[in-house]
């Protein structure tokens, strides 16, 4: 059997199981989604968010990419942010990392890796902006690891700068910005920082949405 048709088989078998448990319970995916959450989260096979988090399907919205990066050019990335917070009205915004990420370890080195360089560019600009604190770090797993949960912090400060999130802050007083990472040797979750709507922001950034 190679190696796609087990998927296939793995699906029939997950769908089985949850008819048996449910009977009701893709009528209600089909039909309803509300989740709380708006995940944004590293591309990495080791990080799925429902899983860690222990949330079932509709719970959590999900976008993921290399490390975790939120970039304000990003058309993707702003294009779920938009339906998350404008249509789907989620609660919150996650922007979780993992430590031992190699996207964060690229950018941490000199070696082209083609077009992927210029995706990790906005982590080599975080690298810089901390360059002092950073190299005067004991070890190259002690910078990555702070690289690493810089990323993150960097990545929320980032949505406080777009004008979806101001303008839902406007209208709505929400969504709460959340920075966590994820440990992979012990499954853990931890808070890095937490920005709750209304919370200044530097004149330069700030949007005048005529509300």
């Amino acid at each position: 059997m190679k190696s796609y048709q087990r998927l296939l088989l793995e699906n029939k078998a997950w769908a089985a199981e949850r008819t048996n448990l449910d009977p009701k319970f893709f009528d209600r995916l089909e039909h309803l989604q509300t989740p709380e959450f708006l995940w944004i989260g590293c591309s990495d096979s080791r990080v799925p968010a429902n899983e860690i988090t222990n949330t079932q399907p509709g719970e959590i919205f999900v976008h993921r990419n290399i490390a975790n990066v939120v970039d304000h050019t990003d058309l993707n990335m702003l294009s779920v942010l938009q339906y998350a917070v404008e249509v789907l009205k989620v609660k919150h915004v996650i922007v979780c990392g993992h430590y031992g990420c190699g996207g964060v370890k690229a950018a941490m080195g000199n070696k082209s890796y083609g077009l992927i360089d210029n995706w990790l560019r906005t982590i080599k600009d975080v690298y810089w902006n901390n360059r002092d604190s950073l190299d005067n770090m004991k070890s190259e797993e002690a910078r990555a690891e702070r690289l690493t949960e810089l990323n993150v912090i960097n990545g929320v400060r980032n949505l406080v700068k777009t004008s979806i999130i101001q303008h839902e802050w406007k209208i709505n007083n929400l969504p709460v910005l959340h920075g966590w990472v994820y440990r992979l040797s012990d499954g853990i979750l931890h808070d890095l920082c937490k920005i709750d709507p209304g919370t200044n922001l530097e004149s330069v950034y700030k949007f005048d949405s005529g509300l």
